[in-house]
């Protein structure tokens, strides 16, 4: 099992930067799948990023391609969103999950973080 807990959010200009961070509980952090999901107000919660155990392998959803980057750091226990270019329609909460499978892309999730708001202003 695995507890994850997020930070890094808050409010930015549109074109502005944020970095979340979702620092992980439990000796096997190396060995899941990790992503980074989001959830709008009135939409359903969808994956932006994921990355393999390894780091090797990612995957973005279409609108972020190009200004997200999803990184790990597995002595660390760590994995990281890196947000650049950010738009109005970012704005949402901003989850940390881990998987057991190693399937990087899809939306089924074993383990939660509690989340972090992320609000971009036009």
């Amino acid at each position: 099992q695995v507890q994850l807990v997020e930070s890094g959010g808050g409010l930015v200009q549109a074109g502005g930067s944020l970095r979340l961070s979702c620092a992980a509980s439990g000796r096997t952090f190396s060995s899941y799948t990790m992503g980074w999901f989001r959830q709008a107000p009135g939409k359903e919660r969808d994956l932006v990023a994921g990355i393999s155990w390894s780091g090797t392998s990612t995957y973005y959803t279409d609108s972020v391609k190009g200004r997200f980057t999803i990184s790990r750091d597995n002595a660390k226990s760590a994995v990281y969103l890196q947000m650049n270019s950010l738009k109005p329609e970012d704005t949402a909460v901003y989850y940390c999950a881990a998987k057991v499978s190693p399937v990087v892309g899809g939306n089924l999730y074993n383990y939660w973080g509690q989340g972090t708001q992320v609000t971009v202003s036009s």
